[in-house]
């Protein structure tokens, strides 16, 4: 479809498609895509033909509203950004395992937090008792990718760790709704979904989960960072495999 509001606007200010063009110093072609197949300029140009028609932006492309409508709801988003995980406050992660009914969603290498200071197994027992759903990703702890991490941060001990992690949730794995299961890939990001609730606790090079910085993103219709992380976790389910102890 062609740009109408474009051609409207260029009819009532009396300016052609190579007078405009001439304005812009662009070729009479270029003008014509934009008329024709409904091609958008780039921003500065955009703002030229909008200053010379007399219209606004918006209105000459009205899809630009529906990006900054997208980019509103992705910053509603964002409830909260810590510096580092050991920063979050172990009422906010009780609070969000609380109010938890149908979705708990982790995705880790260890993560033995959860289970030493949380009481994450409880949880896990009376969520599943409750009806949620929950699906849990662990760390293969002889994979290649979680032996590199081991040797990035200085953690010798991480594969263990995430030995150790299973072992402690190992007596709810046949628990209904609960499913366990262990991956290979690189983590990029440690996820914890509580319903509409998350937690992304991003990773970089060299540095501890615990010192990394940690997102409290909240689901916004029309917003991106949820969806966007949450497909982030259903591509590894997708390669992980039954955790076996």
């Amino acid at each position: 479809m062609g740009n109408e509001r474009l051609r409207g606007a260029m009819t009532s200010a009396e300016i052609s498609k190579n007078s405009l063009a001439e304005k812009l110093d662009v070729g009479p072609k270029t003008v014509e895509r934009w008329l024709t197949q409904d091609r958008r300029p780039h921003p500065g140009i955009r703002l030229k033909v909008a200053r010379i028609l007399g219209c606004e932006e918006t209105y000459l492309w009205p899809e630009l509203l529906a990006g900054a409508r997208s980019s509103a709801a992705s910053i509603a988003e964002i409830v909260q950004i810590w510096p580092t995980r050991s920063e979050v406050p172990h009422d906010v992660w009780r609070s969000l395992m609380r109010q938890a009914k149908e979705n708990i969603e982790v995705l880790v290498y260890a993560g033995g937090f959860l289970v030493e200071s949380l009481d994450f197994v409880n949880v896990v027992r009376e969520k599943s008792k409750a009806g949620a759903e929950i699906r849990i990703l662990l760390g293969e702890g002889d994979s290649a990718n979680v032996r590199a991490r081991a040797r990035e941060e200085g953690l010798p001990s991480l594969p263990q760790r995430c030995h150790s992690t299973l072992e402690y949730l190992w007596e709810t794995a046949q628990l209904p709704r609960v499913d366990i299961r262990t991956h290979h890939t690189v983590l990029y990001n440690s996820i914890y979904r509580f319903d509409e609730s998350m937690l992304v606790n991003t990773h970089s090079y060299g540095a501890y989960a615990a010192k990394s910085p940690v997102q409290h993103l909240q689901q916004v219709q029309g917003g991106h960072l949820f969806s966007y992380y949450h497909d982030s976790f259903e591509a590894v389910w997708a390669t992980a495999e039954p955790a076996v102890l």
